[in-house]
């Protein structure tokens, strides 16, 4: 039976390895809803905060978005999985996400004893975002990701702040967009050199077959992670996931992870013990 010690040298290679490295932590699910959850995630972040990790938290907040849109009369419309973002919703989007949501992870980390500062994309030019155009039909002020500004991020995490940013991007004409708080997270990484990206999911982490619970992926390198998603194998909830795996370690980050935000301090158990838990995604040869 490990002692309180065992633990912590353990976990001593760890905290030598990520010293000072950049974590980008992409927050979302349940982990999101559930208030004990939300709890153990912000002691999660603040403690690699206190042990020298640099941690940068990006977040979504879909249901949020659409109980408050059903509050306000309007009612949620999804095409091909990405919500219609017409003038009207994107001002309840960027209310939501960089007010309501993002303040309150900022209040939920400080509460912790760390200095936490919320952003949005717009901030400093964080995020900049072109209109997506879908086959599906036209989405709105859905936006992707054109380039990452990562100045301030650069500066907040070297003076000890934690940044928390919210996935509303700002357009060429300073037009707001709504984009895929998972696609911010893996062009985020990329941009800041992060040692790696770890995204909170809602299941255990990839599995080669969804409906077989025993066919979990431990570890696949980023040529099966395109496989997947050029033939479909990969499960819809999944995709932008894989996409932003994809996007960070071609941007230079070694490892990414596909982690459960259901079990209690996910975070610490990736990242400071020998089995860690969930989906690694790696370069090919890594």
């Amino acid at each position: 039976m490990q002692t309180p010690a065992d633990v912590l040298i353990e976990a001593l290679p760890y905290f030598r390895e990520f010293y000072g490295k950049i974590v980008v932590v992409k927050y979302g699910g349940n982990a999101m809803i559930d208030e004990t959850l939300k709890e153990q995630v912000m002691q999660d972040i603040a403690l690699l905060h206190y042990v020298g990790i640099r941690p940068i938290l990006v977040h979504g907040g879909g249901p949020e978005i659409s109980a408050l849109m059903k509050q306000m009369g309007y009612e949620p419309t999804f095409v091909g999985g990405l919500r219609v973002t017409d003038a009207a919703t994107m001002e309840i989007v960027e209310m939501v996400l960089a007010g309501k949501t993002n303040k309150s992870i900022v209040a939920l980390l400080n509460r912790q004893g760390a200095q936490a500062v919320g952003l949005s994309g717009k901030d400093a030019n964080l995020i900049v975002a072109c209109k997506m155009h879908s086959p599906k039909g036209d989405l709105g002020y859905v936006g992707e990701v054109a380039r990452v500004n990562p100045g301030i991020l650069n500066l907040l995490v070297e003076r000890g702040y934690i940044p928390v940013v919210s996935s509303v991007a700002i357009g060429p004409d300073g037009e707001s967009y709504n984009v895929n708080a998972d696609h911010v997270a893996g062009h985020i990484a990329a941009a800041v050199g992060a040692a790696k990206l770890v995204i909170l999911t809602d299941v255990e982490g990839l599995y080669a077959d969804y409906n077989d619970k025993s066919s979990l992926i431990v570890d696949m390198d980023v040529a099966r992670a395109e496989e997947m998603l050029r033939t479909g194998a990969a499960d819809r909830g999944m995709i932008p996931k894989l996409e932003a795996c994809i996007t960070a370690i071609e941007g230079g980050v070694p490892r990414c992870h596909l982690i459960d935000g259901r079990k209690p301090h996910a975070l610490l158990i990736e990242i400071f013990t020998d089995q860690g838990i969930g989906t690694m995604v790696h370069g090919s040869g890594a």
